[in-house]
């Protein structure tokens, strides 16, 4: 099937979209939201008919130290990171092909402290524990289920963490002196590593996170 992206942003998905180029195709939606992910599927088996590649990437986070987390707070990380992904895959499997590869995307936040990132560490700890129990669910299928798991990579979303310039240059320094490789990652490198997930040349690989991270999440 052709590519097929879905994002709350509207602007953010046209320029995915014109990127991929005349082949891809985008639906607006949002994944915590049931309704959407019924509206999207209905769009790709009507327009696909099938799914060989389901990379279930939608998420985000806040710094907010633990004496300042609030109910909307874990509500809205929660709701995005554990809901969407849980329901997106779900409502994907009925469109599945045996065999295929989904993937997920986890966090270094998920296995190394993070101050003041608890609610958003913890949202990446479910998609671990998510892949482990559905290789076993979907193993009749032959279906694999694997977490990419990428460092700090220099995106929009990322950058937009830091509150302030003074901040901002903080957590440029901090990651530049805490990752092996010395820097930031690139969004292109996590974009092949998930390319290799996606294809044939991992297909032996299931239930496994790959990290993109530099070497910062191994020391």
């Amino acid at each position: 099937m052709p590519p097929l992206r879905s994002a709350r942003r509207g602007n953010e998905l046209d320029g995915a979209v014109a990127e991929v180029g005349p082949s891809a195709r985008g639906v607006r939606g949002d994944v915590s939201i049931l309704a959407d992910l019924d509206r999207l599927f209905a769009i790709v088996r009507a327009e696909a008919g099938a799914i060989d590649v389901l990379f279930a990437n939608a998420g985000g986070g806040e710094f907010v130290p633990l004496e300042a987390i609030s109910e909307a707070h874990f509500d809205r990380t929660f709701q995005t990171n554990v809901k969407g992904t849980l329901f997106t895959v779900q409502k994907a499997l009925p469109l599945m092909r045996d065999g295929g590869s989904i993937i997920l995307t986890g966090s270094t936040a998920a296995t190394s402290g993070t101050p003041a990132f608890s609610v958003y560490s913890a949202s990446k700890a479910a998609i671990r524990s998510f892949a482990r129990c559905w290789i076993l669910d979907l193993a009749p299928r032959r279906i694999r289920v694997n977490v990419l798991v990428p460092g700090a990579t220099s995106t929009p979303g990322w950058h937009d963490l830091a509150g302030s310039e003074e901040s901002h240059q903080q957590m440029i320094d901090f990651v530049r002196s805490t990752t092996p490789l010395g820097r930031l990652g690139k969004a292109e490198e996590s974009a092949s590593a998930a390319l290799f997930l996606a294809s044939d040349e991992s297909s032996f690989v299931t239930g496994s996170e790959l990290f993109v991270d530099g070497g910062s999440a191994q020391i």
